[in-house]
């Protein structure tokens, strides 16, 4: 059997030179499932001769014309997402039905090429983070079977870190998306809520939930989150994202990421907070500046999802079922679900007012930062371990996903290493970048150098990512770029318009040919002027800040005449906003351009 990389740009580019065909890959994918064996990594798998058919139409439309991001590239879904045809069980046999469609997410996936290879195991009506809960077995990591897998997508993680499938598609709606990740070795992608359909998706929590992205590297995850996330207007929590939302971003050198000022809880498991510091050390090492923010906030609202009013909507979204049929739901999902029945309609006014108490304490943090780094777990259990302590254990490993989606907040979390000493010894460890609500994109992008720098195999397969990385020059969602050229530059007088709104210095640059730069007469303080000239020689030094799209109407509003504020090309053809001159200004002003910029004039 030869080794196939099932990376999805891997498979994209051997398609695409003729050294690989699709049928090769189902071939081989179809193998390694049944060295395995089909549990208790998957409740249903479809059938070979099923998936073939399902290629052959891809390969019908494909040859059509049709643009296919996902050709040939198989994939699985956690079973409490529907599949026309195909049981959802969500891992509780009576509960099961056959839906008559698919879930948005799914038939997008499919409509891109995607070839669906199955249904993955789960905890139970997605509740709990271990992926023991289920009748259909307990999954465990593919570097241990001792210990648990996370959950409670539990066997879309493992299907990927097992290198049976290139994605896989979970839920998330307390860490269940980032959790597997961790103890697979492979991203695990939380998009913002609303960005991905759950349009035929059994609801946990119906306000919190998402549907998350398992792959092997950060850029395949964004690949499928780009060909899933689309508005959908049957899903009444569906939103309109920003078209950033979904696009790698550059981060800036100096970019600020928070880590907990008082400390974090790795609940005695000392190898993993070796591992976490190195982690901290390596975001630095790729230009990022460490800042000490208060967890407090977000630890408190992490408590919220299950000591909350939230429990009471895992009951709603199976009551009926709940109260019909207790002693077909396993005990301790039983005992979490049936116990919100004792929560009051004034219980969760109060919940909902202290989530929001939470989120504006929140905001203090994130003006000192641009992304919050943690870890993903404090530590990991045994299945054992975790069997004797259900319910504690579970809530440790929620400690530092469980405020996420309460906060409307992106999420990705990445391999970070593994275990070098201790009972834990060649376990995986993983950390979570989180951002701002359609942070998705840039977070992507930052994840995936973090990744890379590493050179960590992709879950337990031993090879390395061969893809490209996942990189772009464009400005993070909701921000604008914005070309400075004399007084507001870093050391200059009025650079404090720009770093009192939090604007971040992104790069130095130069224009594109057809500008001149003018030192501006009776100016204080002194200011150039740069202006439009068609036989302009250009190459005008300019840098690159950052800054939110309200802190930048807030500046436009300061410029006073003669200056102004239009579009600047650079010299590698990209446009930002930048500075220009009113022609009036030149009257009397020295042409300066031959200096190449502000400061060699200033230094002459």
């Amino acid at each position: 059997m030869i080794m196939i990389n099932l990376e999805i740009a891997a498979l994209s580019a051997a398609y695409a030179d003729g050294s690989l065909t699709p049928e090769a890959v189902l071939d081989e994918v179809y193998a390694r499932i049944a060295a395995r064996g089909e549990r208790p990594v998957w409740i249903h798998l479809v059938p070979q001769a099923d998936a073939a058919r399902q290629l052959e139409a891809a390969s019908a439309r494909k040859a059509a014309g049709a643009e296919l991001p996902l050709f040939g590239i198989p994939f699985a879904v956690k079973d409490n997402i529907d599949v026309a045809g195909l049981p959802t069980t969500a891992a509780c046999p009576d509960f099961a039905f056959v839906p008559d469609r698919s879930a948005t997410v799914v038939q997008r996936l499919i409509e891109a090429g995607a070839i669906l290879i199955g249904k993955t195991n789960l905890d139970q009506f997605a509740t709990g983070l271990v992926g023991t809960r289920s009748p259909y077995g307990a999954c465990a990591s593919v570097f241990d079977e001792r210990y648990v897998s996370g959950g409670s997508s539990a066997g879309s993680g493992v299907a990927v870190g097992a290198g049976l499938v290139s994605f896989a598609l979970g839920t998330d709606t307390a860490g269940s998306g980032r959790v597997p990740a961790a103890f697979n070795n492979v991203v695990g992608l939380k998009p913002t809520k609303g960005l991905v359909s759950t349009s035929g998706v059994l609801p946990a929590c119906r306000t919190q939930d998402v549907v998350s992205i398992f792959a092997g590297t950060a850029g395949d995850a964004l690949a499928v989150l780009q060909a899933a996330g689309a508005y959908d207007e049957a899903d009444a929590y569906s939103r309109k994202a920003p078209p950033a939302a979904v696009q790698p971003a550059s981060w800036p050198v100096g970019f600020r990421f928070g880590v907990p000022a008082d400390g974090l809880e790795f609940f005695g498991d000392e190898a993993a907070a070796a591992l976490f510091r190195s982690a901290v050390e390596r975001l630095t090492a790729l230009g990022g500046t460490a800042v000490e923010v208060d967890f407090a906030p977000f630890r408190e609202a992490a408590q919220l999802l299950y000591s909350g009013p939230w429990v009471a909507e895992r009951l709603a979204a199976i009551r009926g079922f709940a109260e019909t049929k207790p002693d077909s739901i396993h005990p301790v999902v039983r005992g979490i679900i049936l116990g919100a029945a004792k929560i009051g309609a004034a219980d969760a006014f109060d919940g909902f007012y202290k989530l929001a108490e939470l989120t504006r304490r929140a905001e203090a943090e994130w003006a000192k930062m641009d992304v919050l780094l943690l870890p993903t777990t404090g530590t990991t259990y045994s299945i054992e371990e975790l069997l004797a302590d259900p319910v504690r254990l579970n809530s440790n490993l929620g400690l530092y996903t469980n405020f996420v989606n309460l906060m409307d907040l992106s999420a990705i979390a990445v391999p970070a290493g593994f275990r070098d000493n201790g009972p834990k010894k060649g376990l995986p460890f993983g950390v979570t970048l989180i951002g701002r609500a359609f942070a998705d994109g840039a977070l992507a992008a930052l994840a995936d150098r973090f990744h890379r720098a590493q050179a960590l195999p992709i879950g337990a397969t031993g090879q390395l990512p061969e893809g490209p990385a996942l990189e772009s020059d464009a400005p993070a969602p909701g921000m604008v770029r914005l070309a400075v050229v004399g007084a507001h530059l870093t050391g200059q007088p009025l650079n404090h318009q720009l770093t009192s709104r939090q604007a971040r210095l992104v790069r130095t640059a130069r224009t594109a040919p057809g500008y001149r730069l003018y030192a501006l007469a009776g100016t204080s303080p002194a200011k150039p002027g740069l202006a439009r000239d068609p036989d302009g020689a250009g190459g005008i030094e300019v840098e690159l800040w950052e800054l939110t799209e309200a802190a930048f109407g807030s500046f436009v509003a300061e410029v006073p005449p003669p200056m102004a504020i239009g579009t600047v090309t650079l010299e590698d053809g990209g446009t930002v906003k930048g500075f220009l001159c009113e022609p009036i200004a030149l009257i009397g002003a020295e042409d300066i351009t031959g200096h190449g910029g502000w400061r060699r004039w200033l230094a002459r």
